[in-house]
C-alpha cells in the first residue's frame, strides 16, 4: 500500500501546535518567531514533508513558468535562442515549456490553448510560416498574458519584439555580392507574410537600387526555404540557362541546397556564381565551399527576449505599450563569395 504524503496537519500533531502556525512558518510569515520556525522546519524535514508548490503558486496567481513557441527546434538559431531563454529564465527562478509549431498554424493554435490551460506567466514566440491570422495571439493578450516575439513577429498593435535588423542584413548581403562584381543577383525569399523575409527582400532591392542595378521579378524565387527548395531553385536557374552570377538566400538552409545542386552541375562557386546566406547555421562553416552569411546571435536574442518578458510579468501595464529591441546584423565572409 502506497504511503500517504506528510501534511501540515501531521507536523502540527507531532509538535502539538495549530496547523495554522505550521502553515505560517512554512510560508515564512513574520507572525511566527524564528525559534518556532526552526522547530517546525526541522520536524517537516524529519517527516519528509514536501510542499505543493503548484497549489501554492496558483493561490498567488503565478506559476513561475514561461511558454516558448518556435517553428523548429532543429534549426540552430532557435536552439541557440532557447539556450539563452532557459539560462536567463532559470536565473530568474522560472521554468520553461518548449513547444514547436513545425510551421503549422493549427498546431500553433493548439499550443497556445495548452499554454493558457497550464496558466503560464508569459509566452515567447516566433510564429510559423502559415500564421496569417492572429486571433489566437489576441486571445493571449486578452487574457493579460505577456507576449514577446523574437525573430519572426507579426503586426499586432502594441507588440513587443526582439529582432535583428533584417533590412540591413538583406542590404549588406546584396551589397557584398555587388562589391564582388555580381550584377545579376537572384534572391531566394520566404513567404512575404512574414516580416523578416519581407524586410530581407526590401534590403535586397534597396542595395540593387543604390548601385543602379534594375530590379527584376524573374530573379526572385519564393518558397519555404527548405534545403530541397534551394536545390530546386538552383536547378531551375541551370535548366533555363539564366544569366546569374550571384545568389542571396534569405536563410542558410536554402543556400546550402543551392550549393549542392550547383556543384552537381559543375558550376564553380564563387567563380561562376557567388552565394550569401542568412543565419550562420553551423553547417555554413563546414560545407564546401564555406558559406558567407549574415549572423543571427540566437543566444543573445533569447536572453533579451526573456528579460523583456519578465519586465511585463512584473508590471502588466507594460503589456499593451509595446517595445522593440533591434540588434545590428553582421556579415560573415567565407569562401562562397570570396572571388
Amino acid at each position: 500500500m502506497k504511503a500517504s504524503k506528510t501534511t501540515i496537519h501531521d507536523i502540527a500533531k507531532a509538535l502539538e501546535i495549530d496547523s495554522s502556525t505550521v502553515s505560517r512558518a512554512l510560508n515564512d510569515s513574520p507572525r511566527v518567531t524564528q525559534k518556532t520556525k526552526d522547530k517546525i522546519l526541522a520536524k517537516a524535514e524529519e517527516l519528509g514533508y514536501q510542499r505543493n508548490v503548484l497549489a501554492s503558486n496558483l493561490r498567488k496567481n503565478v506559476t513561475y513558468t514561461i511558454g516558448v513557441i518556435v517553428p523548429r527546434i532543429s534549426r540552430h538559431f532557435f536552439s541557440s535562442a532557447i539556450q539563452g531563454i532557459e539560462e536567463t529564465a532559470y536565473q530568474a527562478g522560472y521554468n520553461v515549456i518548449i513547444c514547436q509549431s513545425l510551421e503549422q498554424l493549427e498546431r500553433e493554435k493548439k499550443i497556445v490553448e495548452t499554454l493558457l490551460a497550464n496558466r503560464v506567466d508569459g509566452v515567447l514566440m516566433s510564429i510559423s510560416m502559415e500564421t496569417l491570422d492572429y486571433d489566437h495571439l489576441q486571445t493571449l493578450k486578452g487574457s493579460n498574458i505577456p507576449l514577446v516575439f523574437f525573430d519572426r513577429h507579426c503586426d499586432i498593435p502594441g507588440n513587443s519584439n526582439v529582432l535583428i535588423d533584417d533590412f540591413k542584413g538583406g542590404f549588406d548581403a546584396t551589397q557584398h555580392l555587388i562589391d564582388k562584381g555580381c550584377k545579376n543577383i537572384v534572391h531566394f525569399s520566404g513567404p512575404q507574410a512574414l516580416e523578416i523575409y519581407k524586410k530581407r527582400f526590401e534590403g535586397y532591392k534597396a542595395a540593387l537600387e543604390n548601385n543602379g542595378i534594375v530590379f527584376r521579378d524573374d530573379l526572385v524565387f519564393t518558397s519555404r526555404l527548405m534545403e530541397h527548395d534551394g536545390f530546386e531553385c538552383a536547378k531551375e536557374i541551370i535548366s533555363n540557362n539564366m544569366d546569374v552570377d550571384g545568389i542571396f538566400s534569405a536563410n542558410d538552409v536554402a543556400a546550402i541546397g543551392a550549393i549542392k545542386c550547383l556543384k552537381q552541375h559543375s558550376v564553380r562557386i564563387p567563380e561562376d556564381i557567388a552565394i550569401v546566406g542568412f543565419s550562420n547555421e553551423p553547417i555554413s562553416r563546414v560545407i564546401e565551399p564555406s558559406l558567407t552569411t549574415i549572423d543571427q546571435p540566437g543566444f543573445e536574442i533569447g536572453k533579451l527576449a526573456v528579460n523583456l518578458l519578465l519586465e511585463q510579468i512584473k508590471d502588466r501595464s507594460l503589456i499593451t505599450k509595446g517595445k522593440s529591441v533591434v540588434l545590428e546584423s553582421n556579415l560573415i565572409t567565407r569562401n562562397s563569395s570570396n572571388k
